[in-house]
């Protein structure tokens, strides 16, 4: 039985960064790279080395997840981490998204961090890891990019619960919440829309949030903040009622 770390989102950004620090982990028999571009995949194979072993799936579809699931049945391997960092935002008001790109966004930050996770908890025991991405945007509600916040404000609260719930059984869940991370997601957020986020005040690289996540899930800390800026947000959340949070939201991003 081979011990294993799946990583989500895998071929660019934190997702890259968690493959990169699960190389260094000597218990780690194969890291499973999963993302929907097959060609950044085997560029991070030729990278990485034959540890890592590539899916290219897209996880907002349940026919993937299916996939998925029938890949563990066959392989039956030990889970040390679940990383899923697979998720994407649009930065525009509600009527720049047609119904489906809304919901698909829905699908892939919200269901398939919950599919991924129920189908992965069989293969996991004491020392296991589940490291869901949210993002500081969960801390409120956020108008002009309303679905993202929303989604991730539900992988905080379900990552923080699902933790309570295994309590008893070795596996911890770790909610991580960065601000503002220099990754590709900004230019599929960025959509042209004319009221839209436009400022992205303390900025950080990918590394940096992903050792500071995989450090907090080691310690079994059920949320991971990165960043002076992002704790000072973390605390403004719980005090400011959210209706002047997203006053002082709004005028930040001078909309």
């Amino acid at each position: 039985m081979k011990t294993i770390a799946i990583v989500t989102g895998a071929s660019s950004g934190i997702g890259k960064e968690f493959v990169k620090l699960f190389l260094k982990e000597r218990e780690i028999d194969e890291i499973w790279a999963i993302a929907r571009d097959q060609k950044k995949l085997q560029n991070l194979r030729k990278k990485a080395g034959h540890k890592v072993i590539t899916y290219s799936l897209d996880l907002s579809c349940a026919s993937s997840i299916a996939e998925f699931e029938n890949v563990l049945k066959e392989k039956t391997p030990n889970i040390k981490y679940l990383v899923n960092s697979a998720g994407y935002a649009k930065f525009c008001t509600y009527k720049d998204l047609s119904i489906q790109e809304t919901v698909n966004m829905i699908d892939l930050n919200c269901s398939a961090v919950v599919s991924m996770s129920l189908a992965s908890i069989p293969y996991m025991g004491k020392g296991s890891h589940i490291i869901n991405l949210a993002s500081q945007a969960a801390f409120q509600p956020l108008p002009y990019q309303n679905v993202y916040s929303s989604t991730k404000a539900f992988v905080r609260n379900y990552s923080r619960a699902l933790n309570v719930e295994l309590k008893g059984t070795g596996i911890c869940v770790t909610a991580v919440c960065p601000g503002w991370v220099r990754t590709a997601l900004y230019d599929r957020a960025m959509i042209g829309a004319k009221k839209a986020t436009n400022k992205f005040v303390g900025m950080v690289l990918p590394d940096k949030v992903a050792a500071k996540a995989l450090h907090d899930a080691k310690r079994n800390k059920d949320i991971s903040v990165y960043g002076i800026h992002t704790k000072i947000l973390h605390l403004a959340a719980k005090i400011l009622p959210q209706r002047m949070a997203m006053k002082i939201w709004l005028k930040q991003q001078n909309l």
